[in-house]
């Protein structure tokens, strides 16, 4: 995208980013950044990151055919700050792909939150079997309540939330007047489809607690597996890019080091008609996500799109 008509850079805080970030519009554009990923026409190296005692900082650059260019530069701490922010915090910037121009700076923490619901759903669209209404969410921090909410915008969906402290699952539901709560055994066996969005270090589901012919979509786990060896065996695999199996954690992921390259199918495959996906009702389809600059563009490009349009931030001279 190339933008001559404004000058100055557009400043986006927190609460203006999530409000830019119009569902729709992200999911069609997050599905034009996987489909993009998958041809190869993506121009991102795997993520980088310096570690201090506390935490990593990562960096994120990414180039996606008709989405623009942008980066992201995160922090990942266990430590969750006051005021309700998680343990995500950074920037992303948008640049114009034509003269290298910064159009926009935005709040890292809402795009990172709101782009992996997305990805995580329109993977689920792609690999659940047709009709599923019974949905479960995994986990209550900032990934876990984007997942919830963009599953709440649905119609004709039973949201269920599952955690290991089910009073937090109860706090979450109460905040959206709907939903049930309980714990991750009964929210996982109750479900069609399962997304799990958690901080664990160690696998937070099993295999026998997965009905046949259901999906997971995986997306937390920054620190350790969310789930086992026996899910994935027991699963078709399938994954935003193949470094998500060959690259070590944080650009790969920790469930997925001992797979077989060969096991992983891309996502963006699926969505352009190249894979199959799902072959039988039966089947338990898993997909893996680890985040890619990719969508960082994608999320970049629907904010600044919609915030020029609605008027939203501050626009500063840098």
């Amino acid at each position: 995208m190339t933008d001559t008509a404004v000058s100055g850079v557009l400043v986006l805080d927190r609460e203006q980013t999530r409000a830019a970030l119009t569902a729709e519009a992200l999911l069609a554009a997050v599905r034009t950044a996987l489909v993009a990923i998958s041809r190869g026409e993506v121009s991102a190296p795997p993520r980088v990151a310096a570690r201090s005692g506390h935490g990593l900082l990562g960096a994120m650059p990414g180039y996606v055919p008709e989405l623009g260019l942008a980066a992201k530069l995160v922090s990942v701490f266990s430590a969750v700050a006051d005021g309700g922010h998680g343990a995500h915090r950074g920037i992303v910037a948008y640049f114009d792909e034509v003269t290298g121009r910064p159009l926009a700076v935005m709040d890292a923490e809402t795009v990172t939150a709101v782009r992996t619901a997305a990805t995580a759903t329109v993977a689920m669209r792609a690999l659940a079997r047709p009709g599923v209404t019974r949905m479960a969410v995994i986990g209550t921090g900032t990934q876990a309540r984007a997942q919830i909410d963009l599953i709440a915008s649905m119609d004709s969906v039973e949201l269920l939330v599952g955690a290991r402290d089910v009073g937090n699952a109860e706090s979450v539901v109460a905040r959206l007047a709907a939903g049930s709560a309980m714990t991750v055994e009964a929210a996982a066996r109750g479900a069609d489809v399962v997304f799990c969005c958690t901080s664990s270090r160690e696998p937070v589901l099993r295999r026998s607690w997965l009905a046949d012919g259901a999906h997971l979509s995986s997306v937390g786990g920054s620190d350790g597996p969310e789930f086992g060896d026996d899910t994935l065996e027991a699963s078709s695999l399938f994954v935003e890019w193949p470094g998500a199996v060959t690259e070590p954690p944080p650009a790969g992921a920790w469930e997925l080091q001992s797979t077989d390259p060969e096991r992983a199918s891309l996502i963006g495959a699926v969505l352009d008609g190249a894979h199959p996906g799902r072959r039988s009702a039966r089947e338990l389809t898993v997909f893996k996500s680890t985040g890619h600059a990719a969508l960082d563009v994608a999320a970049a490009s629907v904010a600044y799109r919609v915030a020029r349009e609605r008027g939203l931030g501050l626009s500063v001279d840098l």
